[in-house]
């Protein structure tokens, strides 16, 4: 009786964590939105914002890492930091500009609906880099849903050329950043967890987003008539450090194919909240079709991976109860990413060549969370 209740003690946490992910993840873009747009906040910096976050999040890293103490650093060297750190923090900031620089132009919902080409382009970097292999079933997937961004592109009202263009930029740009991140640091052998990671990455990505501030935002910036309010922007970067924290916990209690449910789910959330918080926000039955057919690809390229990780898993002289014991627990153990079968520096699976092109999509401001388990 003791044992029930202590499992379902430990359910309701875990339903807790997935509720709380959900709501900061759909939160901070919401916020950034409303921030960013000319019709609300009406604060068009987007580099601005995104330095901002930056600043904030290295700043506490660094106090919980060099003050605190609550986090140990880990052995960097000039060369691994040269060599891995800095390329990822670059198309970590480049990925974040671009894709903050869209919602200037394009709706909330329409950028969700656009990021269902994440496993497109993160299984097309994996490709070129020699990461994955091109497969027949995965390639017929990748199609399928871009086929399905195109139709729902298609019945957009109020497309733009401009906010498509930098949406799908920073889509790829992530996706060579998650790539970037298996080939380097997890042949390094670095072990970093979300606040290390923000410790090292989230200056760096200051820098490198400095240089575009400085010759793109800050020449049109006039203080005048910016409305600068303390509370609005500190606890915009709070949400973003939050949602760090936030997938950090829910990765280390739920499966994989949970957390990819709870991702489908936050998605559908917020693209019905966009239309009611944002009226410009306009859904047509073309942009639900579109998006239905690419989220049944991305479905089906989840299963794949799936699949693989636990064929991978299963040895041929397994009995049938051992091996049907260890696929039960196969999902909880290939989403912990402190275990023996995950690689906690990149939170990428180490089960085979193709795992980080099970990277699907990477939350706004997660330098190195394992987006692998994130649909």
């Amino acid at each position: 009786m003791g044992g029930n209740k202590m499992i379902n003690g430990q359910l309701l946490l875990t339903y807790f964590y997935l509720f709380v992910y959900i709501c900061l993840s759909s939160g901070v873009i919401l916020y950034n939105k409303w921030v960013l747009s000319p019709k609300y906040f009406n604060f068009p910096y987007p580099i601005t914002l995104t330095m901002i976050h930056m600043g904030f999040s290295g700043a506490i890293a660094f106090c919980l890492v060099r003050v605190f103490k609550v986090v140990p650093p880990v052995k960097m060297t000039f060369q691994i930091y040269a060599t891995c750190v800095i390329p990822i923090s670059a198309f970590f900031a480049s990925s974040l500009w671009f894709g903050n620089t869209a919602y200037l132009y394009i709706s909330v919902a329409f950028i969700q609906m656009l990021k269902a080409l994440m496993p497109v382009a993160t299984f097309l970097m994996a490709v070129v880099c020699g990461t994955d292999k091109l497969r027949c079933d995965v390639f017929f997937n990748m199609v399928l849903v871009s086929v399905g961004v195109v139709v729902s592109s298609y019945g957009e009202i109020h497309f733009n050329v401009i906010g498509t263009v930098y949406q799908v930029t920073g889509i790829f740009a992530e996706a060579l950043r998650l790539v970037l991140t298996q080939v380097l640091l997890q042949k390094k052998g670095l072990t970093l967890n979300p606040i290390t990671s923000l410790y090292y990455i989230a200056p760096c990505s200051f820098l490198f987003l400095f240089v575009p501030w400085y010759a793109l935002e800050k020449p049109g910036m006039d203080m005048s008539h910016i409305q600068f309010n303390f509370w609005i922007f500190f606890s915009n970067a709070l949400c973003a450090l939050a949602l760090n924290l936030s997938i950090f916990l829910v990765i280390g209690r739920t499966g994989a194919v949970t957390i990819r449910v709870a991702g489908v789910l936050k998605d559908w959330i917020l693209i019905a909240l966009s239309t009611i918080l944002f009226p410009e926000s306009t859904i047509t039955g073309l942009n639900i079709i579109g998006y239905g057919i690419a989220l049944c690809g991305v479905v089906m390229y989840n299963y794949l991976k799936v699949k693989d990780v636990r064929a991978s898993n299963q040895l041929p002289s397994e009995s049938i109860p051992d091996r049907a014991m260890k696929d039960w627990k196969l999902d909880k153990k290939s989403s912990d990413i402190y275990n023996d079968n995950v690689d906690s520096n990149t939170g990428v699976s180490n089960f085979g060549s193709n795992s980080v092109s099970e990277s699907i999509v990477g939350d706004e401001e997660a330098p190195l969370v394992p987006s692998s388990k994130l649909s």
